[in-house]
């Protein structure tokens, strides 16, 4: 994985880390709660970086990017990324969110739809009701031992100092246990083209991605046989589905150049 730039730039008081690979169109990548760009992306990126300039980016608290003292939000990390793109002189590009990611990409549209060409919703919820029953309980009782232990090296590969580490935990926990559900007017509202994926034993429930679906006028639909995320990136074991990887890329890719 050779970036073609990566650095630092100073955003809203903090230095946001970002890499980009390849030339063409570009497609941000924005990765989920507790991870970083590579952990999510690396797949997605070597089957890419030779048709768009991909551009990812390691949001506030995550990967090499400094931590703030303030709760997390999904509408700061969309401001974070919009003057992150200002910096880096893109003024419009496709969006490809996981999880969080997904989430915070569905801000970028709402706050900001001037940047956004195409929009990609990977595995994101807009009310509590739409995930697995039992999963906010199991939030609220969330410890760093219950961390993902995957999730919990890339952290400190990158970034080796346990109380960021704690640090981060701790705010993506918060956001998730004080999240409220978003009004309907957030996804009727996004005008770019848009395609939701989510898997069949995902996180949230499959009707869940189909009401979504249902709200974003013209958008696209792609329910997968997988688990979360493993559709586009090696499972929590470590198994990559080099096939159903190979599938999701290609539909999306055709979603992009359509």
């Amino acid at each position: 994985m050779n970036p073609v730039e990566k650095g630092y730039k100073r955003v809203n008081g903090i230095r946001l880390y970002y890499e980009i690979y390849g030339f063409g169109k570009p497609l941000v990548l924005i990765h989920g709660g507790g991870s970083s760009i590579l952990f999510d992306y690396k797949e997605v990126i070597s089957r890419l970086e030779n048709k768009f300039q991909l551009i990812g980016i390691d949001l506030q608290n995550h990967g090499m990017s400094d931590h703030r003292d303030i709760p997390e939000t999904f509408e700061q990390d969309a401001r974070d990324i919009a003057t992150l793109l200002k910096e880096i002189n893109i003024e419009k590009a496709s969006f490809w969110g996981f999880s969080n990611g997904g989430n915070t990409v569905m801000q970028v549209a709402h706050l900001y739809p001037e940047i956004v060409d195409k929009l990609i919703i990977a595995s994101a919820f807009y009310k509590r009701n739409g995930m697995m029953d039992g999963f906010f309980e199991g939030m609220m009782l969330a410890t760093l031992d219950s961390m993902p232990e995957p999730l919990k090296m890339n952290f400190l590969n990158l970034n080796p100092d346990f109380p960021k580490l704690e640090n981060m935990f701790d705010k993506d926990s918060k956001r998730m246990q004080t999240f409220e559900d978003w009004g309907a007017d957030i996804l009727k509202g996004i005008k770019s083209p848009t395609l939701f994926i989510s898997g069949d034993k995902d996180v949230m429930k499959p009707e869940h991605t189909v009401e979504m679906w249902r709200l974003v006028q013209g958008s696209q639909l792609m329910i997968l046989p997988a688990t979360h995320g493993s559709y586009m990136m090696a499972d929590f074991g470590g198994n990559t589905d080099t096939k159903l990887i190979d599938f999701t890329v290609s539909e999306i890719e055709k979603f992009l150049n359509g």
